[in-house]
């Protein structure tokens, strides 16, 4: 018996079958058309479990979406509204209801910081933060081997923890977000601002490693903006692993190099010490594996 996994983004659906001991049999994925509204999502999660009920049994349906999730209820409760009509669903109750097999809905950091417990870079930590750098910040918050969901369960939201006073304008009503300084867009941004060219984050990283010293010298002063972040969550959790995601993570050693040097200035003593910053293993794939995992959990099969 197998699971049924759907990643929702605001771009893609990513969707795969997989086993109850975390193995992907296959994977898939389609446009989101987010702009089209959540009647037309609805619509497409339909037809994902409905080609997969035709051939296998399933076990249930894990899962993991963009948005501030109750995961408890399975229920979006807010979020940048990039689905109309998204925020207010309950996907739980209305996926049980229809298919009479059990569902779970979690945020999409959340299940991505799972995914990396259950079978990737923090297989048996106990106390770690997962960040995603893309368009914005998304963050995970594993203490006690448990995920921490906050008292109204939209813990993480460390894209908004304020790291300058009177800086850029975010969407959430204040200045100087963390994701407007240290985000994937952010970099893209300062680019496009220093040079004049709209490069993505594997060009830029490009130039700086062909020796281009305007890119590197703007490279190192976003690390720096992340690591300024990255001190902030690390004194008040005391982590042992802080995991980055995003496609940044694909530079690894040399991404990670320089994050270690620049965060070796701004914390010391027991703070640093066993402090390991690793990059994601699972990729793409940690948030259906993380909603697997949660869907496995609420059955009782782990």
């Amino acid at each position: 018996m197998s699971i049924v996994a759907i990643d929702i983004g605001g771009t893609e659906i990513k969707y795969s079958l997989i086993s109850k001991i975390g193995e992907l049999k296959e994977s898939h994925k389609i446009l989101t058309e987010s702009h089209l509204g959540v009647n037309l999502l609805l619509e497409k999660i339909y037809k994902i479990i409905d080609s997969y009920l035709k051939k296998n049994n399933l076990l249930g349906i894990a899962i993991s979406s963009t948005g501030q999730i109750d995961g408890t209820m399975g229920k979006v409760i807010g979020g940048n509204p990039i689905i109309p009509g998204w925020i207010g669903t309950n996907l739980v109750e209305i996926l049980e209801k229809k298919y009479d097999l059990p569902t779970i809905l979690e945020n999409d950091v959340n299940c991505a910081a799972i995914g990396e417990l259950w079978t990737g870079a923090a297989k048996g930590e106990k106390n770690f933060i997962c960040l995603t750098l893309g368009t914005g910040i998304g963050g995970g918050l594993v203490l006690n081997g448990e995920l921490f969901r906050g008292e109204n369960n939209v813990a993480g939201e460390f894209g908004h923890i304020q790291i300058e006073r009177n800086g850029v304008p975010c969407s959430c009503g204040k200045t100087g977000c963390y994701e407007k300084y240290a985000s994937t867009s952010a970099l893209v941004e300062m680019v496009l601002k220093k040079t004049g060219n709209l490069k993505n984050g594997k060009e830029i990283f490009h130039e700086m490693k062909l020796g281009n010293k305007l890119y590197e010298e703007i490279v190192l002063e976003w690390i720096d903006y992340i690591t300024d972040g990255l001190s902030t969550l690390i004194y008040i959790f005391n982590p042992s692993l802080i995991l980055l995601g995003g496609g940044v993570s694909k530079q690894k050693s040399y991404f990670l190099n320089m994050i270690n040097k620049s965060l070796d200035t701004k914390i010391t003593g027991n703070f640093r010490k066993n402090l390991r910053i690793e990059v994601t293993k699972n990729d793409n794939n940690a948030g259906v594996l993380g909603a697997t995992y949660l869907l496995l959990k609420k059955i009782g099969k782990i």
